[in-house]
């Protein structure tokens, strides 16, 4: 679906993006995360083609984006809806007319159009509001009527750069339902930028790290998180200060009462004392996902240690 090979953006003496590489399937839901700056929107406007690029490879469904004239260029963008931080409406518009705003662009039919829109109101959740001006909304309405606009020309891509981020925790979490929801039933591929982890966690399956311009950590969501990648710690700000005293000691906690057992079970059992030095327990979409770090003497690092390979339980000393 979205190729990226060796691809390179500069601006003038500046070296935005850096040797980036990277492969989206269909109907896959990706994220780009980074801190501002990092280079992901500019990623993103290149695989529209609303920024060139200076150097490497970037195909769309097997097309490569730099070849395009602009009438490519224009066909391309039919196929690829975009979702922004900030909403924009035509404030004198209706809900209505706002949605339907791309199909008229490409003199659509009023029967298709009508057609369309309300069926996106449905699927967006704002099918009452379609008579109203953006004005009386709120800010996550206001993001389903963007939704529903970027849908309506019936893309295979959406992209999506920081939408939830000027919305409130509630209203991001069901943004990301319908996103989620979106994706299962009209099997669009999203590639989702975000500076969030908690986005990442909560709808993708797969994710990349972008760190000034340079592409650092890439996978499946989980079995990063489950590495214990100090990159990503580092980037979550998640790294704890350990104790410079015994051995410390990360234990993974799955999605299952065996590893939920674990810190209780080397107690008991092994009749070793320890202390717990922080932790968590996160989302990974329907997932709950954790780890605790615990600090132990050193005679009893080597028995722990042994005990949770035998359990089969992931743990990183640190």
């Amino acid at each position: 679906m979205i190729e990226v090979k060796n691809l390179r953006k500069n601006f003038g003496p500046l070296d935005v993006l850096k040797d980036i590489n990277l492969e989206i399937q269909d109907g896959e839901i990706y994220g780009l995360v980074g801190k501002s700056g990092a280079g992901k929107s500019t990623l993103l406007r290149c695989v529209n083609g609303l920024e060139s690029y200076s150097a490497g490879s970037l195909k769309v469904n097997g097309v490569e984006v730099k070849d395009l004239d602009k009438n490519g260029l224009r066909m391309l963008r039919k196929d690829i809806g975009m979702i922004f931080q900030q909403f924009p409406m035509m404030t004198r518009k209706t809900v209505f007319e706002n949605i339907a705003f791309p199909m008229k662009c490409w003199k659509y039919n009023k029967t298709e159009i009508k057609s369309r829109v309300e069926e996106l109101a449905e699927i967006v959740g704002i099918a009452d509001k379609l008579k109203e001006k953006p004005t009386t909304l709120s800010g996550g309405q206001k993001q389903r009527v963007a939704i529903a606009r970027a849908l309506s020309m019936n893309p295979k891509i959406l992209l999506s750069d920081e939408a939830t981020s000027a919305l409130d925790p509630t209203t991001t979490k069901a943004i990301l339902n319908l996103l989620f929801e979106i994706n299962q039933r009209l099997g669009i591929t999203i590639l989702v930028v975000t500076h969030q982890m908690e986005v990442v966690r909560q709808i993708c399956g797969r994710m990349s790290l972008l760190e000034n311009g340079e592409m650092t950590l890439s996978g499946e969501v989980d079995k990063l998180f489950l590495s214990g990648s100090s990159m990503l710690r580092q980037f979550l700000g998640e790294e704890t200060a350990a104790p410079q005293q015994g051995v410390n000691l990360r234990i993974m906690l799955l999605d299952d009462d065996h590893s939920r057992k674990m810190l209780s079970r080397i107690a008991r059992e092994l009749e070793v004392e320890y202390k717990i030095c922080g932790g968590g327990m996160e989302n990974y979409r329907g997932k709950q996902l954790g780890d605790m770090m615990i600090n132990l003497e050193e005679k009893d690092a080597l028995r722990v240690k042994a005990f949770l390979d035998e359990e089969k339980i992931i743990w990183h000393e640190c």
